[in-house]
């Protein structure tokens, strides 16, 4: 006993603790708050210009999108009198930032250097999520009750629609091949789509009973995609080969983001309920390894895997102001 008081004495005064222990095991640190000044209401997707060290974030709730500098970690710029910004893409190609609108299904397309908007796509009805098909010069946006629009970067010009049966959530390319992989909630599936065609190749259910399936992410080879559901809470694996189920395991509530950590073999799952469930996969399974306990609200994420960082949004709450936590992968 008089060993063990001796240690936990030496240990308080070294400036160390059983909370600082295991928080030195866990597979992600808190490193640092980046706030976001007076942003109230709910905070939707990211987007990074590596360039210039800008992450950009949709605030929906507040009709903006905030300019972070990572460099800084402050607010460079805010554009204002949008209309419920919810996806956000940065081009690279034409140095541009495309913003999906909720409230009148606008995208509107910015120039990155100083903000200015120089074009808009009027897709009429809930602009959603955007991907970017740097190849093939395209920008991928889901919208109103049930399609998919493809924009062709140099022009700024809607090139294809792609019809599904209802609002299309989280959307992923095929990085093994042609394909365009999108979450389909209210027709319960994830529909297949050939992005040459623009026409539905097939269509993925892991159980009948599986709902409200919104976030979705992908292996670098292509060959499996990661989805999360809400009802029941799920993270569910799916062989892009044909459609089989390879693992169904439980999740936290709410799920809104799936990002894949390939270095070192992880799925990060940031759900409403306040938590964010990190796994530890294989090519046949998916175990939790931790449950990191973050602010109610705090649904989405954005994993950079170049520079090795998770970004959390978090919402405006009593006694916890709007703010970007920042976690360091270990």
């Amino acid at each position: 006993m008089a060993r063990l008081f001796q240690l936990t004495f030496l240990l308080l005064a070294l400036g160390f603790s059983a909370h600082d222990a295991s928080a030195a095991d866990a597979p992600l640190v808190l490193e640092r708050k980046i706030p976001l000044e007076k942003v109230g209401g709910r905070i939707d997707h990211f987007a990074l210009d590596r360039s210039r060290h800008h992450l950009f974030l949709a605030e929906l709730g507040n009709d903006s999108v905030s300019v972070v500098n990572l460099a800084t970690g402050v607010v460079d710029h805010r554009i204002e009198g949008l209309g419920e910004p919810q996806g956000v893409a940065y081009v690279a190609e034409t140095d541009t930032l495309y913003v999906a609108n909720g409230d009148d299904g606008a995208v509107r397309v910015f120039r990155a250097s100083d903000f200015a908007q120089i074009g808009k796509i009027d897709l009429k009805d809930d602009a959603d999520n955007v991907r970017v098909d740097a190849p093939n010069h395209l920008v991928y946006v889901g919208f109103g009750s049930g399609a998919v629009a493809a924009i062709d970067v140099r022009t700024m010009a809607k090139t294809m629609e792609m019809r599904l049966k209802a609002h299309p959530e989280s959307l992923r390319l095929d990085p093994a091949g042609n394909r365009l992989f999108v979450n389909v909630p209210n027709a319960h599936e994830v529909a297949v789509l050939d992005r040459t065609s623009g026409k539905a190749l097939t269509a993925w259910q892991s159980q009948p009973d599986a709902r409200a399936n919104f976030p979705m992410a992908v292996r670098a080879d292509g060959t499996q995609i990661f989805v999360g559901y809400r009802s029941p809470a799920r993270l569910v694996a799916f062989d892009t080969k044909d459609g089989r189920t390879v693992f169904n395991v439980p999740t936290c509530g709410d799920a809104d983001d799936v990002f894949l950590d390939e270095k070192r073999q992880r799925a990060y799952v940031s759900c409403g309920e306040g938590v964010i469930d990190v796994f530890q996969t294989t090519a046949t399974s998916a175990n939790r390894i931790a449950q990191l306990k973050v602010s109610s609200g705090a649904r989405t994420s954005f994993f950079d895997a170049e520079g090795d960082r998770l970004f959390l949004a978090v919402r405006a709450s009593i006694g916890e102001p709007a703010a970007i936590w920042v976690y360091r992968p270990q």
